[in-house]
């Protein structure tokens, strides 16, 4: 197989088509890990991530933010982070039947909610990278992971 997308009969191989197959690829990590967008709003449903691909160890996430600037954030074991909007999502694992999300906005305010999605006002903040919101956290039980 050529690996290029476009490569004309005449001439060498002209674009790696092999950029379609990456960003097919980063797409299918995000619904892997269950980034949903309903109605304009985000939902949070990892139910394609399993148990193992958590963090056995802490570990320093580092990440570029919405102004540009490099930021870390800390991961604690049985973690896993990732960006979204360059806005850093942990989801942590923990012994319980009760899911969580929790916001932190600039200047450290905290909101907690049961269902593990955001308002619309909230998406929206997200969507247009206003910064308001600087960490998005998902605690759940296995029990919502695919079995390993």
């Amino acid at each position: 197989m050529d690996p290029y997308s476009h490569t004309p009969g005449h001439a060498g191989a002209q674009q790696p088509g092999m950029t379609g197959q990456v960003k097919e690829e980063v797409l299918t990590r995000f619904g892997e890990l269950g980034v949903r967008v309903r109605d304009g709003v985000v939902h949070f449903d990892p139910g394609l991530l399993r148990a193992i691909e958590f963090s056995r160890e802490p570990r320093l996430f580092r990440y570029l933010d919405v102004k540009g600037d490099w930021q870390d954030v800390d991961v604690p074991a049985g973690a896993l982070a990732f960006t979204w909007c360059q806005v850093p999502v942990v989801y942590r694992l923990a012994d319980t039947n009760t899911p969580a999300l929790t916001l932190v906005f600039e200047y450290g305010r905290t909101e907690e909610s049961r269902k593990l999605s955001l308002s619309e006002a909230m998406s929206a903040e997200l969507f247009q990278r206003s910064g308001h919101i600087r960490q998005i956290s998902v605690t759940l039980g296995k029990e919502y992971l695919l079995a390993d």
